[in-house]
């Protein structure tokens, strides 16, 4: 089943709140951010502005997935985070 782009962006933020929240994050929902992030990148109906935080939100998630400590690589991104979770909630 296809998710529309609503359901991308509030699968998006679940994810992103959870790794701040628990500061932890595997490699398996970083490559899903990934594919949510290509896809909606992908959709004419996002905002230009939002997809420059999705932009971003891709090079979080790819250098989370090659980071060797990544409580630490979440705590240097726990602001761009909420930034980014606000970003998808003005949009969604």
């Amino acid at each position: 089943m296809q998710l529309n782009h609503e359901h991308q962006l509030m699968l998006l933020k679940d994810i992103l709140s959870e790794q701040q929240s628990e500061c932890c994050g595997t490699i398996s929902e970083y490559e899903q951010l990934e594919r949510l992030i290509q896809s909606l990148l992908a959709n004419d109906a996002i905002h230009d502005h939002l997809k420059q935080s999705l932009k971003n939100i891709y090079q979080y998630s790819q250098k989370g997935k090659n980071s060797r400590d990544p409580a630490q690589h979440i705590t240097e991104y726990d602001q761009h985070i909420t930034n980014w979770i606000e970003d998808l909630n003005m949009f969604s």
